[in-house]
């Protein structure tokens, strides 16, 4: 789950990490009130969306006075932000984070997160922050210093003055910057993160260090332990069918491509989509409908892949471990008679209850194309996606 920089900062303000004197507004004359009470003649006015990129697309601008604060934040706030990482369509503004500007003598790139080789938590710096740091390991990976935490130890302070030094900070400044990475490692583990992000960490004309933008990201597997957290949730950020899917425990995940995919199974929907693009089709989703999946859950599953104007042909791929394929086939006949579904079904039906399952799908009045294996299932969706 993702939350807003106004919110990131809130946490961090909790841990200790400096951030810049900012309010938040949701509207034109909320952003004019709030720059007032920062005071001051300059401003930043920063559209809160859940996507990086923002300054690039335009979603940062510089105030000199508070006319100028109005129209910036009147001209965020119910418009769309297109980045390259949102894609075609953008995400729309809810709200500014009305900032005082800093004095910045140089940017620096600081983040947190699980790496999955070590299963530890790992520190990455940069003292070429304020660009994206794909960049910078792409064309300078020896810019980028990694320090992983042993997690019977924690974090230890040497950790923090290794990555400091690396970084170019004085004496005065490493001792500040130790206090900053502690207190992100106790957010980290605390609050059940997944992702830390200082993108960029500054340094100031009076020496100091400021955490100039925020990125904070939490495990959605923890939340029931966060209630507040929980309640930060911003699902207008999210891809509306995404968001619908999670209300009835389902994993998808939109992608670019015309055949919808509807699996039970994490790994098999994978193995599923690979199979798919072996065979020169292109998925249109990620969907596991989980193990114990359920008619009603196969119903709304094939709602959510319907509701996609790009999907011309449907591949179901059950495995009956769990569930029984006979009760899948129910599923897939109320779902059909349901929701109205007028493209191409492909089913592949196997293990338990398997051949009575098949069975109900051929004595149903819909037409749907029965697939031998795994195999024959990607063939003929791809062949039914292309008409």
């Amino acid at each position: 789950m993702n939350v807003h920089e106004y919110q990131a900062k809130g946490f961090f303000e909790r841990y200790g990490v400096p951030v810049g004197a900012g309010r938040v507004a949701s509207s034109a004359e909320d952003a004019v009130a709030a720059a007032k009470a920062l005071g001051g003649e300059r401003f930043v006015v920063k559209a809160q969306v859940h996507t990086g990129g923002r300054g690039k697309a335009g979603g940062v601008k510089v105030c000199d006075d508070f006319d100028q604060v109005r129209a910036a934040a009147d001209s965020l706030i119910g418009a769309t932000l297109e980045t390259h990482q949102t894609g075609a369509g953008g995400l729309p503004i809810p709200s500014v984070y009305v900032e005082k500007p800093a004095e910045v003598t140089s940017e620096l790139y600081l983040s947190a997160l699980v790496d999955r080789a070590s299963r530890r938590v790992t520190f990455i710096a940069s003292p070429d922050g304020g660009v994206d740091i794909e960049e910078v390991a792409a064309k300078t990976p020896e810019r980028i210093r990694q320090v992983t935490v042993p997690a019977a130890a924690g974090f230890s302070p040497y950790q923090a003055r290794d990555i400091g030094f690396f970084l170019g900070l004085n004496k005065s400044q490493v001792g500040e910057f130790v206090k900053i990475m502690k207190g992100l490692y106790e957010l980290f583990v605390t609050e059940d993160a997944s992702l830390i992000e200082i993108n960029p960490l500054v340094t100031t004309a009076d020496g100091g260090l400021l955490a100039l933008d925020a990125k904070l990201n939490f495990d959605d597997n923890a939340m029931f332990r966060h209630a507040e957290t929980a309640g930060m949730r911003d699902v207008s950020q999210e891809d509306e069918r995404e968001a619908e899917a999670a209300e009835h425990d389902l994993a998808y995940i939109t992608l670019d491509g015309n055949i919808g995919c509807m699996v039970n199974g994490a790994g098999l929907a994978m193995g599923t989509m690979d199979l798919v693009k072996l065979h020169g089709g292109e998925p249109a989703n990620f969907l596991d409908v989980g193990g114990a999946a359920t008619a009603e859950r196969v119903t709304e599953a094939f709602k959510l892949i319907t509701a996609s104007d790009n999907v011309r042909a449907i591949l179901v791929n059950i495995f009956g471990g769990i569930v029984r394929c006979d009760l899948i086939a129910d599923g897939i006949i109320q779902a059909a008679g349901d929701v109205g579904i007028n493209v191409p079904v492909v089913v592949r039906l196997e293990g338990t209850n398997a051949e009575e399952g098949r069975q109900r799908l051929a004595d149903s009045e819909f037409e749907l194309i029965a697939a031998e294996n795994l195999t024959d299932a990607a063939q003929k969706v791809v062949a039914a996606a292309n008409g």
